[in-house]
């Protein structure tokens, strides 16, 4: 049996596993099992059969670089046990090796050393650079590696941001490095172009460097790319290059060092302030971007539409420099109004504090900057919100300080004959027995404010600002606070850090109920009564969703992530859904994203894992999904009929064959590509086998009572007839009613099998 070694793209995983994709059509083509942990998979051309990966051994931070022999097999699943030891002692990130040219040697850094192993010889050979104990080599380390294609040399970048081209380090004595000094902080990857001689370099400077013929005077520089760099990548004909940012972008650059095409998803920053929002007028989702900025990211798209620049300064990267952070962004009036708090402190005392107020601007579809206010509290902003009512007749904002004190601001109209002047002014300011402000929220008519100070909970009426009542239960200061909605508007929900969930009523003014939860992000349904919490243990974060109205969950989920849940939205549907099943009523209206602390974007779909097709599998049913142009209703519906009466007369025919979507052969056949299949005389003798029928016969016990065993034994038929087993039609009384039946001799079932075994389907077509 022969097969040949298929090509596509490798991956590998925790579970032990190495994959073989189809990485066009997406269609996983085989499994090779390995049995252990693997950290980094490497797959040099000069190895055919084999690929190396770094597994650990024994000690968690004791890694080892391995070659893993995949076996030539047409299975999906095969064991590649076969492992043989290259290098101990390595760093287990993959831009710590590199194999060299002709793949005769493979070198790896770890802290202060450099270690080539030579694969004919079978030789390592270590390199080490003076410690860290002397402060002048401080940051001497090693932090990645890159091999020239077609001569002996190694570039090795480190935390200094020097870059090191070593050559004869083939003998321990002779060997000899230069240096290229241009980034003033950590190298984060290197890379050689195709006929070596350029090397690219990048780091936290959002620049990459191309060193020329490997001399410190001609470099090239392509700035301003927006994040650190992490990785650098050739393409194999070597005309683009590209680049992968600590932002979760790709940049793929010309070879004349001009940005081509930037794939974009969903921004990292280095922490999440504002929370994630909705936009009410794109229904894009909002949260921090870039550096002083807000992204809106289209969830249905799956693409990030524009950036908006708030603090509107040029970044500098510089981790000793304390930046100005984009805390707190809010909508109102419907997406018309954009409210952001912006605040840098280099010291306890020197609180720089900025709110600004952004008004959409239909001309141009963005917004713009309409007032802007210094210091509007004297300490941290904690919570902003608008009064969305729909029956608000002014457009009102609130603000909770650190201060003791929220503010309430308004939009005022002092326009004269001279000059338009509409802007945002302090309309009151109110406090609670001088306790810090934590939260803040309208409820949903905008009849009623909340304001927590700590550990109590104040109601105030938004048309006098009068103080209505207040609620305390000392169970901890009050970290969420929120209204429920439509027939839940009576109640109040805070949740506090002492892990108690409390519910008030506001009609009686007292406690409905209270449960004991450490609820992280709780978030109302803006449609519909449901309110989510997400609440954090020692195991991970669990999912309730309940109704106000009933201290009974509608949903439990536990475990929705191993990591700290930070954030929660509902996006509303664009058109609701009608789950009937308890478990997805609560999605009919909205559908529930959490952000977690890595900052992984997470939803719950409504749709079984079978449900999910793959787009190979897509394309097999387009033709179920065509649309009803003219030709569908000239050739559709003639074949529709056609169909019917097909499946009509196969259902009494009388040989029975097999079900082809069930066969191993012909499913393999059918969605792998035709690039990576096995050779055609592998695949044609399992293909026809696959289409013979059984010559094994059922057992007494199986085979029905319509089926004449005697004379199927005593028929002398061909060899051709005997390799299928068929089912003689059941002609029995109770079908046919008082007629009577002519018993056939053997020489004419014979020639009758002989006719079934003839397709005349072609006639109900007729």
């Amino acid at each position: 049996m022969h097969c040949e070694f298929p090509k596509g793209l490798y991956s590998c995983s925790f579970d032990g596993t190495i994959k073989l994709w189809d990485y066009i059509d997406g269609i996983l083509i085989k499994t090779f099992i390995v049995g252990c942990k693997l950290h980094a998979l490497f797959t040099p051309t000069h190895a055919e059969d084999s690929v190396f990966a770094i597994i650990n051994k024994e000690k968690p931070d004791i890694f080892q670089l391995v070659s893993v022999k995949l076996p030539k097999s047409s299975s999906q699943e095969i064991e590649a046990k076969e492992l043989s030891f290259v290098l101990d002692y390595i760093n287990q990130s993959p831009k710590c090796i590199a194999f060299g040219s002709e793949g005769e040697y493979v070198a790896a850094v770890r802290d202060f050393y450099l270690s080539v192993y030579f694969f004919k010889k079978k030789t390592t050979s270590r390199f080490t650079l003076p410690s860290s104990r002397n402060k002048k080599h401080s940051k001497n380390n090693f932090t990645c590696v890159a091999c020239h294609p077609k001569e002996d040399c190694i570039a090795s970048g480190h935390m200094d941001g020097k870059i090191r081209l070593w050559r004869n380090f083939n003998d321990d004595k002779k060997y000899t490095y230069t240096c290229l000094h241009w980034h003033h902080d950590v190298v984060m990857d290197l890379a050689f172009s195709v006929s070596g001689t350029s090397l690219l370099s990048g780091g936290r400077e959002s620049v990459l460097v191309e060193w020329r013929d490997a001399a410190e005077k001609n470099k090239e520089f392509l700035p301003r790319l927006g994040a650190t760099i992490e990785h650098i990548s050739v393409s194999p004909a070597g005309d683009l290059f590209c680049t992968s940012h600590s932002d979760n972008k790709i940049i793929v650059i010309h070879r004349n060092l001009e940005a081509s095409a930037v794939i974009q998803g969903l921004v990292k920053d280095r922490s999440i302030f504002t929370g994630l929002m909705i936009d009410p007028r794109t229904k894009a989702l909002v949260l921090n971007g870039k550096p002083g900025h807000l992204q809106f990211y289209s969830l249905q798209s799956d693409k990030q539409l524009y950036n908006l620049d708030i603090i509107q300064q040029e970044y500098i990267n510089d981790y000793g420099l304390i930046q100005i952070e984009l805390t707190k962004a809010a909508f109102g009036c419907f997406g018309n109004w954009l409210a952001t708090v912006e605040q840098r402190q280099e010291k306890e005392t020197e609180l720089e504090l900025q709110m600004k107020l952004w008004i959409f601007n239909k001309k141009t579809q963005g917004f713009i900057l309409n007032t802007k206010i210094n210091m509007p509290h004297e300490d941290h902003i904690t919570a902003l919100c608008f009064c969305n009512a729909e029956k608000s007749e002014q457009p009102t904002l609130v603000t909770a300080s650190k201060d003791g004190h929220f503010k309430v601001w308004i939009l005022t109209d002092d326009s004269d004959i001279y000059k338009k002047a509409v802007g945002w002014t302090c309309d009151f300011v109110g406090s609670y027995h001088k306790y810090q402000a934590t939260n803040c929220c309208f409820s949903e008519d905008g009849s009623l404010l909340a304001v927590s100070f700590e550990e109590i909970v104040t109601i105030w009426d938004s048309g006098t600002w009068e103080l209505k009542c207040t609620f305390c239960q000392r169970a901890g200061k009050i970290r969420h606070l929120c209204f429920g909605r439509l027939t839940c508007s009576k109640y109040l929900l805070g949740a506090t850090e002492n892990g108690i969930l409390c519910c008030w009523n506001l009609l009686s003014c007292a406690l409905e109920w209270s449960a004991k939860l450490n609820v992280r992000v709780m978030e109302p349904d803006p449609h519909s009564e449901n309110i989510a919490a997400v609440s954090q243990s020692s195991v991970g974060s669990d999912l309730f969703v309940f109704k106000p109205s009933e201290p009974r969950p509608l949903y439990i989920q536990k475990n929705i992530s191993r990591e700290e849940v930070q954030w929660g939205v509902f996006v509303p549907r664009d058109v609701p859904e009608s789950f009937t099943s308890e478990a997805y009523q609560w999605l009919n209206r909205s559908q529930f994203y959490f952000l977690t602390k890595s900052q992984s974007l997470l939803t719950f779909s409504t749709k079984s894992p079978e449900e999910k097709l793959t787009p190979t599998s897509k394309q097999l049913l387009a033709e179920e999904s065509l649309p009803t142009t003219p030709f569908y209703f000239i050739l559709g519906k003639h074949r529709q009929q056609w169909d019917e009466k097909l499946n009509e007369t196969l259902e009494n025919e009388l040989v029975q064959l097999p079900l082809t979507e069930n066969i191993p052969a012909i499913s393999e056949l059918l969605h792998t590509p035709a690039h990576v299949l096995p050779s055609a005389s592998f695949l044609c003798s399992m293909f026809v086998n696959s289409l013979l029928l059984s010559k094994v016969t059922k057992s007494a016990e199986e085979v029905p009572d319509d089926i004449d065993m005697e004379e199927e034994k005593e028929s002398d038929d061909s060899d051709e007839e005997n390799d299928f087993t068929e089912k003689v039609q059941d002609t029995n009384d109770t079908d046919l009613g008082e007629d009577i039946i002519h018993q056939l001799s053997k020489a004419e079932e014979k020639e009758l099998r002989k006719f079934r075994k003839v397709d005349y389907s072609w006639i109900a077509a007729l």
